[in-house]
């Protein structure tokens, strides 16, 4: 039984860090050129959604890692919720969706004086 959780906890799973959303009439995305800058609705302090498998599991603050860019972790879920995040399946059909991963995550942070300490130890 533990070879099979080292061979589980080897699987590579798809990371995304996102940036931000907005909603765009059909007729304006088949007009997207390149060089055409899409404005989204979020600072560039907010803070961004680390998703796995398209579910929030955490968020941060973009860095810069030499040339490419980073994420400095502010919030993390709970290991159990990261674990439902790797294996949980499509929602059923009827099944309630998140108006959008930030405000799950949102929903999910501890309060301020926890994520304080979180960071304090990060640091």
């Amino acid at each position: 039984m533990a070879s099979d959780v080292r061979s589980i906890l080897s699987l590579e799973v798809p990371i995304i860090v996102l940036l931000g959303e907005r909603q765009m009439r059909t007729g304006d995305v088949v007009n997207l050129v390149p060089g055409a800058i899409i404005e989204l609705p979020k600072s560039a302090e907010d803070e961004l959604s680390l998703l796995v498998n398209n579910k929030p599991i955490g968020s941060g603050h973009a860095v810069k890692v030499g040339e490419n860019f980073g994420l400095r972790i502010s919030f993390i879920g709970d290991v159990r919720q990261r674990i439902h995040a790797l294996g949980e399946a499509a929602a059923p059909a009827g099944a309630k969706a998140a108006e959008s991963p930030a405000d799950v995550v949102a929903a999910d942070e501890p309060e301020p004086a926890q994520t304080e300490g979180n960071l304090a130890a990060a640091a």
